[in-house]
């Protein structure tokens, strides 16, 4: 007797996805793939498999509840006939770990924005019926993708809705939930003023229904795991108790890094500061390596508290300079933390470069010349042999290292559609403007106001070949910003 693929699931109320994973590892033999000869109704073709793999889908789901992980169970169900007590011995030895890609449950990653940033195919199959990810980071707003149409994902909406009342004010929650009809985002906003916040601690598990194979509602946990880059979930059925859900998120940095590692390119708005140490050349061949490279470091250290307060994300640079990106946050406009985030760090460069003077006895000055604009571009991640970067493609970052090459004695330069974009209540507190000269020879401050990037070239006499792609570029100079 041979038992279909149907029958199996149906049976033993497991998943199709986590069926696939037991023949994946070897635990099941590879179906016999036929036609079940149904006269034009049902599927065209079915696995068929022998008649005892009810009774090894038992075994592999005792197992999982005694504790032991896949791998364990893979290799005792190949053909190990050790007893339990050898295989739990074998286990303390061994230590095998969990991995995302031995998740047979829904899990997926979003940001702080409640933004879908990586999916399982568990998750976008029982989640999202299959559907790919949306390409724009706004459009993968959890609260569009799973919306109160989807009454039998209420339970999990409702645990989204609860953990996003615990990290986004009511206008925040309002921002996530754009683009929805009004009847929608109506019944959303209810839920948000009726739920119970979860608390934002590093690691939580609540109790959740979801539907299974047959679409009844089958007990879940929801498990939520919180880092600085965002938040994994993953949906665990009753069925498939143990520690190994629990081992896997417990593991912060490895997990973190693996996850980083499959985060899915996404289209979004953001904001790019770039910062070079001027006259670095010049600086270099004065001091010694050792103290030159200590010089670098120091900045570093110096701008990276900074940089971390203003929500910033560092991105990759060849040389001595620093380059970051600031992506929209739930509670603080990303167009006005770039700003605030450069004068910040001019201040605290001014106080290194004194600290300096004193050391070395010299009257250099240290400047970081930083150019921001903002745009939509593609987010990645590059895999070097020893991390994770965060990639950025298009011409935003290349247009910001144009800016800051205009820069000088620690300037800030913002281009004119970044200090568009930003809301009148932030831009009400930027003191910009442009420094020109009058017929006689006098330097003029003429506030709130713009120039071409070649205007500043002729007024100074100067013409870099370099900046010809700019030319025309509208910018401006950041001259203090009210706290």
């Amino acid at each position: 007797m041979m038992l279909s693929s149907k029958y199996l699931i149906e049976k033993t109320k497991i998943s199709r996805a986590t069926l696939n994973n037991y023949i994946k590892l070897g635990i099941l033999s590879k179906p016999t793939v036929s036609n079940p000869g149904v006269d034009g109704k049902g599927p065209r073709q079915l696995g068929y498999f022998p008649d005892d793999t009810v009774q090894k889908i038992e075994s592999i789901s005792r197992l999982k509840q005694e504790g032991h992980s896949m791998s364990e169970i893979a290799n005792r169900l190949r053909g190990d006939t050790a007893p339990a007590a050898a295989l739990g011995r074998r286990r303390e030895i061994d230590s095998p770990k969990v991995t995302l890609e031995d998740l047979d449950c829904p899990a997926y990653m979003i940001n702080h924005n409640f933004e879908l940033v990586w999916i399982n195919p568990e998750a976008r199959t029982r989640l999202l019926g299959g559907a790919e990810l949306p390409a724009n980071s706004e459009s993968r707003s959890l609260m569009r993708l799973i919306s109160v149409e989807r009454a039998d994902l209420t339970s999990l909406l409702r645990f989204h809705i609860a953990l996003a009342k615990g990290r986004l004010t009511a206008d925040s929650f309002s921002v996530a939930c754009k683009g929805l009809d009004p009847a929608t985002f109506a019944k959303m906003q209810a839920i948000y003023a009726d739920v119970i916040e979860e608390p934002a601690t590093a690691m939580l598990a609540v109790p959740i229904t979801l539907p299974d194979e047959t679409l009844r509602q089958s007990p879940h946990t929801a498990h939520a795991s919180y880092f600085r880059e965002g938040m994994l979930i993953v949906l665990q059925p009753e069925s498939e108790t143990g520690d190994a859900v629990i081992d896997l998120l417990s593991r912060r940095d490895d997990l973190i890094r693996s996850l980083l590692r499959r985060r899915l390119p996404v289209l979004t708005d953001l904001a790019v500061m770039v910062a070079d140490l001027q006259s670095s050349v010049t600086i270099c061949s004065e001091l010694p390596p050792q103290e030159y490279f200590e010089l670098i470091n120091e900045i570093w250290s110096t701008m990276a508290p900074i940089f971390r307060r203003h929500h910033a994300t560092c991105g990759k640079h060849v040389g001595d300079g620093l380059v970051y990106y600031f992506f929209p946050q739930p509670d603080s406009d990303y167009l006005a933390n770039a700003l605030a985030c450069a004068q910040e760090a001019r201040a605290a460069m001014q106080q290194l470069s004194k600290a300096w003077q004193i050391r070395k006895n010299w009257f250099n000055e240290l400047y970081l010349n930083t150019g921001i604009t903002e745009g939509q571009e593609w987010l990645g991640t590059y895999q070097s042999t020893t991390g994770v970067e965060f990639v950025v493609l298009g011409d935003t970052i290349n247009q910001a290292a144009r800016i800051s090459d205009v820069a000088r004695h620690g300037s800030i330069w913002a281009s004119k559609s970044l200090i568009g974009k930003m809301t009148p209540k932030e831009r009400e507190r930027v003191s910009y403007g442009v420094r020109r000269r009058s017929p006689d020879g006098r330097e003029l401050f003429v506030s709130s106001s713009f120039t071409f990037v070649e205007k500043l070239l002729e007024q100074d006499g100067v013409r870099l070949e370099k900046l010809k792609d700019i030319a025309t570029l509208a910018i401006t100079e950041i001259v203090s910003i009210k706290s």
